[in-house]
């Protein structure tokens, strides 16, 4: 039996929207150590972004994230402020 290699992944331009919301959740590395919780929720923020998901309040929460070193609120508090500065360049 074999298997297939995984399809190919083309990488967002570097200053499109979902990267700059997934470099602010790669800036809290330290408090999300598993990279899969990364993108899971630089994900939901992404879709939030775009008027289709929820705060990051509730996204925090909803990702059942593993972290290490602050609180859910905490993170969900900093991260909203980073998104809001997103949201005044963006404009």
């Amino acid at each position: 039996m074999t298997t297939l290699p995984p399809p190919g992944v083309n990488k967002a331009p570097e200053n499109s929207l979902e990267s700059k919301v997934y470099a602010i959740v790669e800036k809290y590395s330290n408090y999300i150590p598993i990279m899969n919780d990364r993108y899971r929720l630089g994900y939901t923020l992404f879709k939030y972004m775009i008027g289709e998901g929820d705060p990051p309040d509730i996204s925090v929460k909803g990702a059942k994230l593993s972290l290490e070193g602050i609180s859910a609120k905490d993170l969900a508090q900093k991260i909203n402020a980073d998104l809001e500065e997103l949201k005044k360049a963006e404009n």
